[in-house]
């Protein structure tokens, strides 16, 4: 038997699905705060632009206090952004696992693999969900998974995830080169942009873990039911 095919415990992700659900509604709110502080710096750029400032300690000064707001917002929203993420590839290696034990067969992705792949240049554009795909299934319908039609969460929740990723390698890209105050005000829009999307990223990220565990939670208790019954039919005396 293949190692990945082995029968493992099933893990409640009660838990770890609640801690993720408070760290993407803070995602959200320091995307607000994020779009916020940087209209604040477009506002600033555009002073500068235009000749605004008659005191060159006032714009230095200005400047400053801008570029230190925007580094502690990118800061925390790193931190929050990293932690998140991390307990997000728990739930979908612990998702795989669970559609193990469940009795889903012939599965394409380990667990490794269906997190292994978003760090995979290229092949990352759509192994991931499949992966995904994947383990939806097999949560709807362990013994004929392959059958289940999957709901459109999947598709929406990829499209975001895809767009986010190419808008936040724009940023990078651009940021590198950006010298001059109208290439500054570009990456300022552009990651204005990619806080915009990550919005509703957030949002469709935790429907689909909150559907995914649902059905999942669902089929424990079943399980749990159909034993407690087999158990009891044992005990009882035969006629």
């Amino acid at each position: 038997m293949d190692m990945s095919e082995k029968q493992v415990a099933f893990k409640d992700p009660s838990r770890l699905i609640v801690w993720i659900k408070y760290l993407l509604v803070l995602q959200v709110v320091l995307a607000f705060v994020a779009i916020g502080s940087n209209l604040m710096e477009y506002q600033l750029l555009t002073d500068f632009q235009n000749g605004v400032y008659f005191s060159q300690e006032m714009a230095v000064a200005d400047a400053e206090a801008n570029d230190k707001r925007q580094q502690a917002i990118a800061f925390l929203y790193l931190g929050v952004f990293i932690v998140s993420g991390a307990l997000i590839l728990k739930w979908i290696y612990q998702s795989n696992q669970n559609a193990r034990h469940f009795g889903a067969k012939d599965m394409s992705f380990s667990p490794g693999w269906s997190i292994g792949f978003y760090f995979i240049p290229i092949v990352s554009l759509w192994k991931p969900y499949q992966a995904m795909k994947e383990i939806w299934q097999a949560s709807q319908n362990p013994a004929d998974w392959s059958v289940v039609k999957v709901s459109s969460i999947l598709g929406i929740w990829w499209f975001f995830w895809i767009a986010n990723s190419m808008v936040g390698q724009a940023v990078f890209r651009m940021s590198r080169r950006a010298e001059e105050i109208p290439e500054i005000m570009n990456v300022n829009l552009v990651s204005q942009a990619s806080e915009i999307i990550s919005i509703p990223l957030a949002l469709i990220t935790w429907l689909l873990i909150k559907n995914v565990s649902r059905a999942q939670l669902a089929l424990h208790r079943n399980g749990d039911s159909r034993s407690e019954a087999d158990e009891i039919s044992e005990l009882e005396p035969a006629n």
